[in-house]
């Protein structure tokens, strides 16, 4: 079976394709809402009513649980309030300083492959990285990008430190996906202690900040676009009322 490395990572639409609408909100989107918004946009995707959306946020602090969590990996239940949603995955943390990117993309347009499309998100997230000179790499054994610590002791196993510095969930309906990646710039990773994010307790977790790169969000956001439009194709900045 092809690994997710082996996957060809290109996700472009078939030819005339309009370009994806790119979609950049101000301040804190609460979660309720931002899930709300998702929904009206995927189903007018869907009906061919609306063009393809990447839509990058920030919410407040909050705890969100995928379709897999396990309720024993949430170890602060009062710390922050916490949404159940339907994507795949356990429980991670968004909040401020964490850039959040929903993508709203049509499979019927690209491939209507969902190992396929998830390396692609992966891909999107190393590029990102690889331009401001981070290398970050994926597990086979377990989704995200995450990046080498051998500032850090040794794993119990003997093998280097590793931190999560993106996460994926993602669920489909008609083919159109919603939710997508969140990637950490300078979130307060003391937050990320009131669960155990995506059920992984061996591996910690980081931010570019805590990396040494004290970057600007604008300078995230600009990269990610960069990287988004090599893996999946054009894109075209739209004005957000959120």
């Amino acid at each position: 079976m092809l690994t997710r490395t082996d996957l060809q990572i290109s996700m472009h639409p078939a030819p005339g394709s309009p370009p994806v609408r790119w979609r950049i909100s101000e301040g804190l989107v609460p979660y309720e809402q931002a899930v709300a918004e998702m929904e009206r946009e995927v189903a007018a995707i869907a009906d061919g009513k609306a063009d393809e959306l990447v839509w990058l946020l920030e919410h407040p602090p909050l705890y969100t649980a995928g379709t897999s969590a396990d309720a024993t990996d949430l170890i602060e239940p009062d710390r922050f309030p916490v949404f159940a949603t339907g994507r795949g995955g356990e429980y991670t943390y968004h909040g401020p300083g964490q850039r959040v990117a929903y993508v709203m993309l049509d499979l019927k347009r690209r491939r209507q492959d969902v190992r396929a499309y998830v390396a692609a998100l992966e891909e999107l997230v190393i590029r990102t990285l690889d331009m401001m000179n981070v290398r970050g790499e994926r597990r086979e054994d377990r989704v995200g990008v995450w990046v080498r610590r051998p500032e850090k002791p040794l794993l119990p196993d003997g093998s280097m430190a590793e931190d999560k510095i993106a996460a994926l969930g993602i669920r489909l309906r008609r083919w159109v996906s919603f939710h997508g990646l969140s990637l950490n710039v300078d979130p307060d990773l003391s937050h990320f202690s009131g669960i155990v994010p995506c059920g992984i307790s061996a591996y910690g977790v980081t931010s570019l900040v805590d990396l040494g790169l004290p970057v600007m969000m604008a300078d995230v956001d600009m990269r990610l676009r960069e990287a988004f439009e090599e893996v999946f194709g054009e894109s075209v900045i739209e004005n957000a009322s959120a």
